[in-house]
């Protein structure tokens, strides 16, 4: 590895204006060197700050503070040394394979004849020769994807950036997919140096990087680097794999503290629904499970979920003190174990004290609601006050699971028609 990066970040801070409020900070003072030839994976949950990132670096979005240098030079805007490849295929549905993936070239000027031979190529490479004349809804999302790579690499870029490339294709398409993004990496063919991968996906990171970088909650990015010493081919059965997957888990579900998990007002609440934990709460109660610590990466592989799905639930559970995470492993607490033994109602009288304890946004909208005379308010009361934590989009989403958890646990109600809170049902 050379000792100079090919990419430095330097103090990068970010933070959106909100019109008359507080900015919302999602990178702070984040610093990250990228060097020749490593797949360097960005990975954390939704919201932690990775595709922002990304876009900083790729001269998509500018920093608030802090620079980005690019061999030795501030990247202010896209440069022809970086390419994205988007989740999102983004084909032009209009024109051909080859058509789509002249597009950059012919952006940037470069005569016809160059910009064929060129497109041919990387088509060639990525293994769509025989398409070219396809259009976009001819081919599967697999094809598609490979369009995305080819549109990249016909730049020619040192750099690749892959923004969840992967997360829209199914189990089998991705997983060939990464097998043929090493394969182009290691046969040379490209002018590729660098590859940055963000992802949500623990096996996928372990899978292709060289270096992980673990995001926590934005906006306290980066939480851990972890150089990945084992060599290509890698498989799930290699127990190097396995323990550099349960040390993942264990550090991105273990709390910077010691105990629960202690929230604030302007807590991102999971976005899970009260079947999601329900079923989950049912699931943890069968015999196999119940009076043991679980495997949470046991747990991913038998129910197929991605940390986008399993940590949302988990996060839930802990907040609300139903289950205990430590070490990558999870269990029943004793209050989640009377949960899962109970009848509906029990259930619900359980889930309203553990909320009213353990989650300060629901106790202050009680608080509020029984102080009032009408005993009525807003919602829209409440939205303006997280928006001092969030953004509106966050806000409004935070809110909606806080009132659902709220009208199943019977502290409040709430009327849709008018954003009316209230306490006409609860005693």
């Amino acid at each position: 590895m050379d000792k100079q990066p090919l990419i430095e970040i330097i103090e990068i801070k970010k933070s959106f204006k909100k019109s008359d409020r507080q900015d919302l900070l999602v990178l702070n003072n984040l610093n990250l060197k990228l060097y020749h030839g490593e797949i360097v994976a960005l990975l954390g949950k939704s919201g932690s700050g990775k595709s922002t990132l990304l876009r900083i670096i790729g001269g998509l979005t500018k920093p608030t503070t802090g620079d980005v240098m690019y061999n030795g030079k501030k990247v202010a805007g896209p440069i022809p040394g970086l390419a994205m490849v988007f989740q999102s295929f983004a084909l032009m549905p209009w024109i051909t394979v080859l058509q789509n993936v002249e597009l950059g070239l012919e952006a940037q000027g470069v005569r016809k004849t160059e910009r064929r031979a060129r497109a041919l190529k990387a088509i060639d490479i990525v293994g769509l020769d025989g398409f070219e004349s396809a259009y976009p809804k001819e081919l599967s999302g697999g094809m598609r994807q490979r369009v995305g790579f080819a549109r990249a690499l016909v730049i020619n870029p040192e750099i690749l950036l892959m923004d969840e490339p992967f997360s829209g294709l199914d189990v089998l398409t991705a997983e060939n997919l990464r097998g043929d993004l090493l394969d182009l990496w290691q046969s040379k063919d490209t002018n590729i140096k660098n590859i940055l991968l963000v992802t949500h996906n623990i096996e996928e990171a372990v899978f292709l990087a060289d270096r992980i970088v673990v995001f926590g909650n934005s906006p306290n990015n980066i939480r851990a680097e972890l150089p990945v010493n084992i060599p290509h081919p890698r498989n799930d059965q290699d127990i190097r794999v396995r323990k550099m997957i349960d040390h993942i888990y264990t550090l991105m579900t273990s709390p910077l503290g010691h105990g629960y998990k202690v929230i604030d007002l302007g807590y991102r609440l999971p976005k899970v629904e009260l079947s999601e934990i329900t079923g989950f709460m049912d699931v943890l109660k069968e015999p196999e499970y119940r009076d043991r610590r679980i495997d949470l990466p046991e747990l991913a592989d038998e129910f197929s979920m991605e940390i986008d799905d399993l940590f949302p639930i988990t996060d839930a559970l802990e907040i609300l003190r139903l289950a205990r995470i430590s070490q990558g492993d999870i269990e029943l607490s004793e209050i989640g174990k009377q949960f899962s033994d109970a009848d509906i109602l029990a259930r619900k009288k359980i889930f309203a004290n553990q909320l009213m304890n353990y989650v300060p946004l629901a106790r202050h909208i009680r608080r509020v609601l029984d102080e009032r005379p009408g005993q009525r308010a807003a919602e829209e009361r409440f939205l303006r006050e997280l928006e001092d934590y969030l953004s509106e989009d966050v806000a409004e989403e935070v809110l909606a699971i806080v009132i659902e958890w709220g009208r199943y646990a019977e502290i409040f109600a709430y009327d849709y028609n008018n954003g009316q809170l209230s306490l006409e049902n609860p005693d």
